[in-house]
């Protein structure tokens, strides 16, 4: 796996915390160069000299909200005049909530969907020339198994994410003449700060602690498919299995997961 990623920049958007902030980690223990993009300049600093020091490797920082097309625009021009070559990115950065569609602010819909769909494809789309000029690259996408499952209480989130993999299907058809791969990563619930804003209440998050994903074995997952054709990396599997059987038969499935469904 060092030989794969050696010396290979790869950005890491959300990379302050969370799952970003381990697959920074783990690119930096494998031999690559993390260049983080997120919002904390303090935490990015911080885990910026942890990397440095225990792995002595190089590891870049950028502060940006993805959500603001102008700050997007100066990132992408500040990344692309700094470094020569970059050969991955994995877009993370991503928000929820979790309400019912009546109960639901436009803001909050809006927002959601600045974040997880338009700031992934628009980031995407600034560093794609680049990808097709080197003729090598890996687009990874961070998804949901919520965009393949949807359940009551998720509706705008699960449209995200039914729109990031939707978009990364097509984009992965239309780069592979360029030798570029496009992978979703799929995932049920992952212990983070993410259901902090997602479900306030801890409702949620209560009722699933059992099933929940450690975001470090996520990002040691990842390792394992970067920089290999790979259409999708689904976590946990039996969640997987179950969206296969969601698809044939969605009435029956609906019907006898009504209350696991029905725990947000």
């Amino acid at each position: 796996m060092e030989q794969r990623l050696e010396n290979k920049k790869i950005i890491v958007t959300g990379a302050s915390s969370g799952i970003g902030e381990r697959i920074a980690w783990h690119i930096a223990k494998n031999g690559g160069i993390p260049i983080l993009v997120a919002r904390s300049t303090e935490k990015m600093q911080k885990q910026c000299n942890e990397i440095r020091q225990t792995f002595n490797s190089s590891c870049y920082y950028y502060t940006a909200d993805l959500t603001n097309q102008d700050e997007l625009l100066q990132t992408t021009d500040v990344l692309l005049r700094e470094h020569s070559k970059i050969d991955g990115l994995i877009n993370n950065a991503g928000m929820g909530k979790f309400e019912l569609v009546e109960e639901m602010s436009l803001k909050e819909v809006v927002l959601m969907f600045q974040l997880n769909v338009l700031s992934l494809m628009h980031f995407t789309k600034e560093l794609l020339p680049h990808f097709q000029q080197n003729q090598q690259a890996h687009i990874v996408n961070i998804g949901s198994q919520a965009g393949k499952i949807s359940t009551p209480k998720s509706a705008a989130y699960a449209a995200t994410k039914h729109a990031v993999i939707g978009y990364s299907n097509s984009l992965r058809m239309e780069v592979a003449k360029d030798h570029i791969y496009v992978t979703t990563v799929n995932l049920g619930p992952v212990d983070t700060n993410f259901f902090a804003q997602a479900d306030p209440s801890g409702m949620y998050q209560k009722n699933v602690r059992k099933y929940m994903l450690n975001p470090d074995h996520v990002a040691r997952k990842l390792m394992k498919y970067l920089f290999k054709r790979k259409r999708e990396i689904n976590m946990p599997w039996w969640m997987e299995i179950g969206s296969k059987f969601y698809h044939i038969s969605p009435g029956i499935m609906e019907k006898l997961l009504e209350k696991q469904f029905s725990k947000k």
